[in-house]
């Protein structure tokens, strides 16, 4: 994730669309195509959600001007959303103002239970940024994600591992010792269970498999598994908070490896870098495509749509992009711009079809991702194209996209971490 967005979460401004009825046909217009949006915009997870959403609202704006769907402008139904007990009435409230379709949530923890009454409501759900693998894993056929999953990151980490770090170390795969430290809980769970299984497929050796809760971690006990178990590599799978602590841990404890790679969203994001400051230097991080990447890794068609995203940003904010906006730009383009216009009609299970035939190559999106939803029942809706990156801290609040080459903006250094 970018580290300049500390300095943009306070200017972000979150406009609620009206909540009343499409707007009624007049002269040769339209009524307006309404798409329901749930977010956390208040509460804890409000700065970056405010951040995805408002790429959404771009998405939204960019099609409008182009003439919307069929001649309509999409109208979105926006509503807030923090407690996971409100989803179903949230969801059930939309559904009441006709809307077929609703954008969220964020995060994993909301997007779960508002994926379920989206899918029991008949209505179709399009994930805008949460990564839990469990999302696309209840063969859920109106459920979708075009960004990257818990997997994607997990995968990513270990096969870098494998193709960068092992080399750098003068070492062969199989000569690589790996542990794994991760949170107990559904998102970080599945990035683990990621991690360790492509260290199988890569040939690395896991030694070390440690679980703590985020609530009340015990660093002492974590850091002595994994002193004990002497790994060349790390992965670490947190939230902000207990990312933050870890590596503080860690440095006061003195263990060294080789290599520290965050795996969820902890290292990604820029309070890692600011609370940390120079002790974030040479940590890597496994992410969705943060702004700024190589754009050699988007065709003609995405740089067009990134261009354009990019400019309406920073005439909205006069800044550059998050990676949060980033993400839910791609996201809500993906349905706004390729689904819609495409889909027989805009019900629910028409636009889950048009989501299902659609067959786009890497680099069509602004965030550097194809289009190929899967249809098994493990995956169901999950983009097979989805795209994902690794980056590294390598100053003070400064970052660097490293791998893969694509996307790459320079190279990864301090290996072996020095300290």
């Amino acid at each position: 994730m970018a580290p300049v967005r500390f300095r943009q979460l306070a200017a972000i401004g979150v406009v609620f669309a009206c909540a009343g009825c499409a707007t009624a046909p007049s002269g040769g217009g339209a009524a307006s195509v309404k798409i329901g949006a749930l977010f956390p915009l208040s509460g804890p997870q409000a700065p970056l959600a405010k951040q995805e959403y408002a790429g959404v609202q771009i998405a939204r704006n960019l099609v409008n001007a182009d003439g919307g769907i069929d001649g309509a402008p999409i109208e979105l139904i926006t509503r807030d959303l923090v407690s996971e007990s409100d989803a179903t009435a949230r969801v059930a409230d939309l559904k009441a103002h006709g809307v077929n379709a609703i954008l969220g949530a964020y995060s994993s923890s909301l997007s779960m239970p508002v994926s379920d009454a989206a899918q029991a409501a008949g209505l179709l759900y399009w994930e805008a940024g949460a990564v839990a693998d469990q999302l696309t894993g209840r063969g859920y056929p109106l459920v979708f994600r075009v960004g990257a999953a818990g997997s994607n990151l997990g995968t990513m980490s270990t096969h870098f591992a494998a193709d960068v770090l092992a080399p750098r170390l003068g070492r062969a795969p199989s000569q690589l010792t790996m542990a794994i430290v991760h949170n107990l809980d559904g998102y970080p769970s599945s990035v683990a269970d990621a991690v360790q299984q492509q260290a199988q497929r890569e040939g690395i050796q896991l030694v070390a498999n440690v679980v703590y809760d985020a609530h009340t971690p015990d660093w002492t006990s974590v850091l002595a598994q994994v002193r004990a178990a002497q790994p060349n590599i790390l992965v670490l799978a947190s939230y902000i908070a207990d990312g933050v602590d870890f590596r503080r841990a860690m440095l006061k404890s003195g263990l060294h490896v080789d290599a520290l790679i965050g795996s969820t969203m902890a290292q990604c994001v820029p309070d890692f870098g600011a609370m940390l400051g120079a002790d974030a230097i040479g940590v890597f991080a496994s992410d969705r495509p943060p702004p700024g990447f190589n754009p050699g890794a988007l065709t003609a068609t995405g740089k067009s749509s990134y261009d354009r995203f990019s400019a309406a940003y920073r005439r909205e904010f006069g800044s550059e992009p998050t990676e949060e906006a980033l993400a839910g730009f791609g996201a809500a383009w993906a349905l706004f711009h390729y689904v819609m216009p495409h889909a027989h009609d805009l019900s629910a299970g028409a636009m889950a079809a048009s989501a299902r035939s659609l067959d786009l190559p890497d680099g069509t999106l602004a965030n550097g991702a194809g289009i190929k939803f899967s249809g098994s029942a493990e995956t169901m809706g999950q983009n097979t194209r989805a795209a994902s990156v690794i980056w590294q801290w390598q100053g003070v609040r400064h970052s660097v996209t490293v791998y893969p080459p694509v996307f790459a903006t320079g190279s990864p250094g301090f290996i072996p971490l020095p300290r």
